[in-house]
């Protein structure tokens, strides 16, 4: 056998190895709803963006239309139906303010794609900026810490093995114990206790998981390590798509809090804009339908008007509201004379 021969060989079987890697690893997102689903589209191509090698996976409960899982078929390689698990635990929700957060124990279904080796689970509101492929040499559960509680891990970015033991052992764990916080978070933090203090290498580092609300308490290490982040998490109420979207100068209104993600928060739009906004269509529910009525760089229709009241009553009901611009006191206490001012006489008030 010449040496060329025996390099051939290698050659191919590294390629097999590779091959079967890939087969056996994949990214794992989950979706509730057409509105959610806009998150899980621009994630799929931030890591195709990212040139990543490993398959992706997305999770859908029967809340998603037919017509968004043809869209999220065109980009994931599975798309799989799950039933909703709600936590049942109202009291705890309560403190969170969040009861919403109950069907995240939907999340525990990744566990059940046992044809894969090894996943990264990312939460549907992450955006992959640069190539993270390494996340898989790491072993369950590893995550980065919560900016809260770092002592705790953030479970919008881990990384964990498929397993049907897993599964079952984690769903009589939250029969028993509840969680903490009711939801996904505060089970996985209690049933993965050893996390904080047993394996520092099972810690991610923070750049893996970037909260894009910023207190000031690390906004300046925002700053300064901003060009190193890898994976943006959108975690909390105000998401990309609910914030306002100006469709004639094809910027966003970028709340106080994330100004100083704007530039990221634009590049969440332009991955939508580029290879998910016209793919969608009227048809679907929530802001995707809404959204299927923007055109870019046109003057503004009823469809323009309608959907930019929605979002502003999206955004007061997230509590966030535009202080500086439509919301400011002068253009409220305008509307509110205009208001007046239309309705006819009814005598009170006149002597």
């Amino acid at each position: 056998m010449t040496p060329t021969t025996w390099l051939d060989i290698q050659t191919i079987l590294t390629l097999m190895l590779l091959a079967q890697i890939h087969e056996n690893y994949a990214w794992v997102t989950l979706t509730t709803n057409d509105t959610y689903s806009l998150g899980a589209l621009v994630l799929a191509h931030s890591l195709k963006r990212a040139s990543t090698a490993y398959q992706l996976v997305v999770l859908v409960t029967p809340g998603v239309s037919e017509c968004m899982r043809h869209r999220l078929k065109e980009v994931y390689d599975i798309i799989q139906e799950v039933n909703v698990m709600n936590s049942q635990d109202a009291a705890n929700l309560a403190l969170l303010a969040r009861p919403e957060l109950g069907v995240t124990f939907t999340k525990l279904h990744c566990w059940r794609l046992v044809q894969f080796e090894k996943c990264v689970f990312l939460d549907s509101d992450a955006l992959v900026l640069k190539n993270c492929d390494e996340l898989f040499e790491r072993e369950e559960l590893s995550a980065a810490p919560d900016v809260s509680w770092p002592d705790c891990f953030n479970s919008g970015v881990f990384v964990y093995r498929p397993s049907l033991e897993t599964f079952d052992k984690l769903t009589k764990f939250a029969v028993e114990y509840g969680s903490f916080d009711g939801g996904d978070q505060g089970l996985l933090n209690q049933y993965f206790a050893d996390w904080a203090y047993v394996d520092i290498h099972k810690h991610l580092p923070f750049v893996y998981n970037v909260t894009a609300y910023a207190s000031y308490c690390y906004l300046p290490a925002f700053k300064h390590f901003k060009d190193k982040i890898k994976i943006l998490h959108f975690a909390g109420k105000m998401k990309p798509w609910l914030m306002h979207y100006n469709a004639q100068n094809k910027t966003p209104s970028v709340p106080s809090q994330y100004t100083h993600a704007a530039d990221l928060i634009q590049l969440w739009w332009n991955i939508f804009f580029d290879n998910v906004h016209q793919r969608l269509n009227r048809s679907m529910a929530g802001l995707a339908g809404a959204l299927s009525q923007l055109r870019l760089g046109e003057q503004r229709t009823d469809e323009q008007e309608a959907y930019d009241l929605l979002m502003r009553r999206q955004a007061w009901e997230a509590g966030q509201m535009d202080y500086t611009g439509l919301d400011s006191f002068d253009n409220i206490w305008k509307k509110i004379q205009e208001t007046l001012q239309s309705k006819p006489e009814d005598g009170i008030g006149t002597s």
